[in-house]
């Protein structure tokens, strides 16, 4: 039987977009207990989608990315510990130990490790010349390294490599993306939309070699491919996925499937007073009806906001279509959907360059994709939530 701590404490492990909301939404619903967060961040919580976007660029300053003043945390009673990730977990005694040693107990625990960026199982990819971009020390890093640079290599045309490609196009280099599918994101998009996506890259100057394997990277620059046998490049990037962070997790026993930490509609785990969030959450959503990876910033702070509200006692649910917008340069696209696959692409085109594309799964509305349609993003992520017939 598991312990009964006797302190009223919240510990939050992970510092992104579902451990500040949930921290934010415990003392909004009226949560009293102690707020702890313990990360192994070095910086307080800031914004994530600008750093392939206007901070990759130099557009948005280090003091724009914060989410909150550090009075916030002080007027709300939450302490936060930078620099001090959680090593070991006891979920039966309700305890934390972290790597400066300090031994926290809790009487609900948040888990919201997030993910790391995923490096392909090739040669040459681990060499630390090699960028990826996760972080803020990361896009630092980055932009730096590309600074009067001519040539840069961007692996992986998802949506974080074809932000980061247009970005880096626009502070010199010049940019060429491997794109492994047929055309960027055919496979969560479909080849419509991928083919927009790809004519977009091409008028910002960006190549992008379709349909083409990463063999391996040598010396930090050089990338072989089975395309091109070399490109040279000054600054390589890997925009090759993530990897949600929940080995911790799994040795405290927690169910963890595809990866994930599993968890209801409510972002609870199989055990009393732990709940997960986020990135490295694989939760049921309540219209879904089944659980749903998800690696959104709007959701992993929807998700966090439910299991902050459920640890001060409320009642809340997960049930909303998941949804997020990318900036690809100028152009912004909006997307909701479970997310999970679609045998049907419809794509509906409203003058010469606003479109949407609905996706169906035996006919019923799954997602929607909108570029200058906002009307029909909005209307879709109800259709997609309802189950209503594809459009």
């Amino acid at each position: 039987m598991a312990a009964t701590s006797t302190v009223d404490r919240f510990v939050v492990i992970g510092s992104g977009p579902a451990a500040l909301s949930a921290a934010r939404a415990y003392r909004e619903a009226g949560g009293e207990g102690e707020v702890r967060m313990l990360t192994a961040d070095g910086e307080l919580p800031y914004a994530r989608p600008p750093l392939s976007k206007e901070f990759l660029r130099a557009e948005v300053n280090d003091d724009e990315l914060p989410l909150e003043e550090p009075s916030c945390y002080r007027r709300n009673r939450i302490d936060v510990s930078l620099d001090d990730p959680v090593t070991s977990w006891d979920t039966g005694a309700r305890t934390v130990r972290t790597a400066a040693g300090a031994t926290v107990t809790y009487s609900q625990c948040l888990f919201a490790t997030g993910a790391g960026p995923k490096r392909p199982p090739v040669p040459g990819a681990d060499h630390a010349d090699v960028h990826t971009l996760r972080s803020a020390a990361d896009a630092r890093a980055l932009r730096e390294a590309a600074r009067g640079r001519r040539g840069a290599v961007v692996i992986g045309a998802g949506f974080i490599g074809c932000e980061a490609a247009v970005s880096l196009s626009r502070l010199g280099p010049q940019v060429t993306v491997v794109c492994q599918e047929p055309v960027p994101q055919h496979d969560r998009l479909g080849a419509e939309a991928g083919t927009e996506i790809l004519r977009w890259l091409k008028s910002e100057g960006v190549s992008v070699l379709t349909g083409t394997k990463l063999l391996g990277i040598d010396a930090g620059h050089r990338v072989r491919t089975d395309l091109v046998p070399v490109l040279d490049a000054d600054v390589v990037l890997l925009a090759t996925g993530i990897s949600p962070r929940a080995a911790l997790a799994e040795q405290a026993g927690l169910t963890v499937e595809q990866g994930r930490v599993v968890v209801d509609e409510r972002m609870r785990t199989g055990v009393d007073g732990v709940y997960a969030a986020g990135d490295v959450a694989l939760a049921r959503n309540a219209a879904a009806r089944r659980h749903l990876p998800v690696e959104h910033w709007g959701e992993a702070e929807a998700m966090g906001e439910i299991a902050g509200a459920n640890a001060a006692g409320e009642d809340r649910t997960w049930r909303n279509t998941p949804g997020f917008w990318s900036v690809i340069g100028d152009r912004v696209l909006k997307y909701a959907a479970w997310g999970d696959g679609f045998d049907e692409a419809k794509m509906i085109r409203h003058g010469e360059s606003s479109f949407t594309v609905w996706y169906g799964q035996d006919g019923v509305t799954v997602g929607v994709l909108a570029h200058d349609a906002d009307d029909d993003y909005e209307t879709g992520a109800g259709l997609v939530e309802t189950g209503a017939p594809v459009p």
